[in-house]
C-alpha cells in the first residue's frame, strides 16, 4: 500500500484526486507554498475559516519573504 493511500489524523485529503503533498512535490513547491495549497484545500473538511486564516498568514509570509529574497528570476513586480 502507498502511503499516499493512507492518512492520519483524518480523512479530509483521501477523497481527493491528487493529494496536496503529491501536487506539491511534483511541483516543486516551497514550504510556504505548500502550506498555503494545503490550508485552502482542506478547509471544506477540516477547520473551515481556520484553514482560510491560516493560509492567509501563509501567503503574507510568503509576500514579506519576496519582496526582501525575490527567489525567482521574474523578480517580484510592484503591486
Amino acid at each position: 500500500m502507498s502511503a499516499f493511500a493512507d492518512q492520519e489524523g483524518g480523512d479530509h485529503y483521501k477523497t481527493m484526486p491528487i493529494q496536496p503533498m503529491e501536487y506539491g512535490m511534483a511541483n516543486g513547491l516551497d514550504p510556504l507554498q505548500f502550506s498555503i495549497l494545503k490550508y485552502v484545500t482542506r478547509f471544506r473538511k477540516k477547520n473551515g475559516l481556520g484553514d482560510l486564516l491560516k493560509a492567509q498568514h501563509c501567503l503574507e509570509m510568503l509576500i514579506e519573504w519576496e519582496l526582501k529574497c525575490p527567489s525567482t528570476p521574474s523578480k517580484t513586480k510592484s503591486v
